[in-house]
C-alpha cells in the first residue's frame, strides 16, 4: 500500500478545520482539489475518514481520528529527521512547533525568540495559542513539540519557569480600596474569574478551605476582565503573571486563601524534541533563571 504524502497533508488540514472551504483557504488550493485529495486517500486506505452531519458538518470517523494522530506523529518525525541531519552539519534549521497561552506568548516568547534567532536565523517558528488544557492535548497528540502551560504538569516531562499566584483587582472607587487582603469567601457573588489555566488551582485551594467555588461571572480574556472591573461589575480574580501582560489602572490586592500555580514547559519527552526545539528550551530556561534572580 502506497500513501501519497500530499494527500495525507491535505487530510491533516481538513481534519484540523473540519471544513473543506477553510482547508482550501489554508492550503491555497481549490475546494475540489481538497475534496479529491481526501477521496484519493480514502481510496488508497480503503476506509472512510469523514462523515457529513447535517448540523455539525464534517466529523472524523473513529479510524479517521486514529489516522490523524498517526499522521501528526509522521510529520513530527519528518521534521526531526531533517533537523537531525542539519544538526549533524552543525546547522540548526527547520521549524519549531510550540504552543502557549496568550500571556506567556506576550511576556516570555519575544525575548527568547529574539535571542534564539540571533544565532539560528534559518529556524522558523509556528505558534499555536490556547488555554493550558488545550495545549496539553496538543502536546499529547504531537500537534506541537512542546508547550508553555500552567500547573499541574502530570503526565508530562517539564521544566519549571515561573512561580505565580492569584490576585484581586479593583477599581479605585471600590469599598475595599483600603483593605490589604480580599477574603474570597466573603465576596463570592462579586467575583469575576478569567479562564487562563488556573481553574484547577482555584478549585483545589477553595475545596481544601471548604469554600464553594461559585462562578458568578467568568470571562475568556484578561482585557475583558479589566473592562468588567472598570465598569464596576465586580472584583476580578486573575493571576499576577497574566495581569502583567496588559496595561491597566486597577488596584491590585492579595487574596485569602492564597492560591499559587506554576508556569512551565511541557513535552512528552524532552529528549525526543528536535535539536532546534531543545536549544530553544535551553534558552527559555536560562532566561527564566535570570528573570527569577
Amino acid at each position: 500500500m502506497n500513501i501519497n504524502l500530499n494527500n495525507l497533508n491535505v487530510f491533516l488540514v481538513v481534519a484540523d478545520k473540519l471544513n473543506v472551504t477553510d482547508a482550501s483557504k489554508t492550503l491555497f488550493i481549490s475546494q475540489p482539489a481538497v475534496s479529491k485529495s481526501v477521496k484519493n486517500l480514502e481510496k488508497d486506505l480503503n476506509v472512510k475518514l469523514f462523515i457529513r452531519d447535517k448540523h455539525k458538518g464534517l466529523i472524523l470517523t473513529d479510524i479517521g481520528r486514529e489516522i490523524r494522530n498517526l499522521a501528526i506523529q509522521m510529520k513530527s518525525l519528518e521534521t526531526r529527521i531533517f533537523q537531525l541531519v542539519s544538526d549533524e552539519h552543525m546547522l540548526l534549521s527547520g521549524k519549531i512547533k510550540l504552543a502557549s497561552f496568550p500571556a506567556a506568548s506576550a511576556k516570555l516568547l519575544p525575548k527568547a525568540i529574539s535571542s534564539f534567532r540571533s544565532h539560528h536565523p534559518q529556524v522558523a517558528f509556528e505558534l499555536d495559542e490556547g488555554v493550558s488544557n488545550q495545549i496539553k492535548d496538543w502536546v499529547r497528540e504531537r500537534k506541537v513539540e512542546f508547550g508553555i502551560v500552567t500547573s499541574p504538569f502530570d503526565g508530562f516531562e517539564y521544566h519549571h519557569l515561573i512561580s505565580d499566584y492569584m490576585v484581586a483587582v479593583l477599581p479605585e472607587s471600590h469599598k475595599l480600596i483600603h483593605d490589604r487582603i480580599v477574603p474570597i469567601e466573603n465576596y463570592q457573588s462579586d467575583l469575576i474569574y478569567c479562564k487562563g489555566g488556573h481553574e484547577d488551582a482555584i478549585a483545589k485551594v477553595l475545596h481544601e478551605n471548604k469554600i464553594t467555588y461559585s462562578e458568578n461571572l467568568t470571562v475568556q480574556t484578561t482585557e475583558t476582565l479589566v473592562n468588567m472591573v472598570n465598569n464596576h461589575l465586580g472584583i476580578g480574580i486573575i493571576s499576577k503573571f497574566t495581569l502583567s501582560s496588559v496595561n491597566h489602572q486597577l488596584i491590585v490586592k492579595e487574596i485569602e486563601p492564597k492560591i499559587t500555580r506554576n508556569i512551565g514547559l511541557i513535552a512528552l519527552s524532552m529528549e525526543d524534541v528536535t535539536p532546534a526545539a531543545k536549544e530553544f528550551i535551553r534558552i527559555m530556561r536560562e532566561q527564566a533563571k535570570m528573570d527569577n534572580q
